[in-house]
């Protein structure tokens, strides 16, 4: 895919959601969508040694890692490491603003730092081949003014990088939850655009609120590229229709039957393998969104976590599915 359009539509990081099952979900329903890890934490990687956080399948390319960090020789390191496994993109992660990863001095706050994020992002691409982006948002706590991430971005793009992922929203560091900051600070989406008219140069994405692909064509009126998140999460299967309305190609699926049927493949032969296989099926809850037997089909799908075992009820899925 040309690289000015490989971030045509992306599925945002998520913490307990874009894991490497659900990516793999998510590559059987659409071939072009970008997909993104969990934030993984340098930390986890230099001295916990966690590497089975860098597993993918060769299936879900194109992928990128997205890390937390804020140390410069744990940056290189880790691009390195995840360049070694076969990555397609390296991404720093500056717009999560829970407490925990305040603490760690990365995420959110980082944006009060733009020097120091260019010199981590300068050191990462140095250190590898792989191209390097940056995750971040409109500003943090009282920080709301248009110049504010103008500057942020004037400072940031002497590193060199050409991709700016910006969810639409100031993070609130103290007194909003995760989830909170996700829904509470209102979007600007006409700031991110005029970011797009200033910086031309630059691979300007939009995230927030985005429910739809109908939204999502509306928005790359303004800008290069959109980041789904939950709402994809919810009903992946919104995703089959990327392929004929954003990228004018045929779709790679025709129906959630099919999709099923390929995913509890996978499940199998991973299960066999020892990976979790009520982990891998709670991917599936979205799948029957606005079928009339959607209530069904979810708790069929909690019998099977709760019986560790999917085979007995793989045929009543199939029929609880509308198509």
């Amino acid at each position: 895919m040309p690289r000015e359009q490989c971030h045509k539509l992306c599925i945002a990081p998520m913490m307990q959601y874009t894991d490497m099952h659900d990516r793999y979900l998510l590559r059987l329903i659409s071939k072009k969508v970008f997909l993104y890890t969990e934030m993984i934490a340098t930390g986890s990687l230099v001295h916990g040694k966690c590497f089975e956080q860098l597993e993918f399948n060769n299936e879900e390319h194109p992928v990128g890692v997205q890390l937390g960090g804020s140390n410069i020789n744990d940056l290189i390191e880790c691009s390195k490491k995840c360049e070694e496994y076969g990555y397609d993109e390296i991404n720093l992660n500056c717009g999560c603003p829970s407490d925990r990863v305040q603490k760690g001095r990365f995420g959110a706050c980082l944006m009060l730092e733009p020097e120091h994020v260019a010199n981590c992002l300068a050191e990462m691409q140095n250190a590898v081949e792989i191209p390097v982006t940056i995750k971040c948002r409109l500003g943090v706590d009282h920080h709301e003014s248009y110049e504010f991430i103008h500057n942020f971005i004037s400072t940031v793009k002497k590193s060199g990088i050409k991709t700016f992922i910006i969810h639409a929203r100031n993070g609130i560091l103290k007194g909003l939850s995760p989830r909170q900051n996700r829904n509470i600070p209102p979007l600007k989406y006409d700031y991110v655009y005029k970011l797009k008219q200033d910086f031309p140069e630059l691979d300007i994405v939009i995230n927030g609120g985005i429910k739809n692909l109908e939204q999502s064509q509306m928005h790359l009126k303004y800008v290069d590229g959109v980041m789904i998140g939950r709402s994809a999460y919810d009903n992946p299967f919104m995703l089959k229709d990327i392929e004929k309305i954003i990228f004018n190609e045929e779709p790679l699926v025709k129906s959630k039957k099919e999709i099923l049927n390929k995913y509890l493949d996978y499940v199998e032969i991973k299960a066999s393998e020892g990976h979790n296989l009520p982990k891998m099926l709670k991917h599936l809850f979205g799948l029957s969104k606005g079928d009339k037997n959607a209530k069904n089909f979810r708790l069929k799908i909690i019998e099977a976590m709760k019986n560790n075992e999917v085979t007995s009820v793989r045929n009543d899925l199939e029929d609880l599915l509308v198509y």
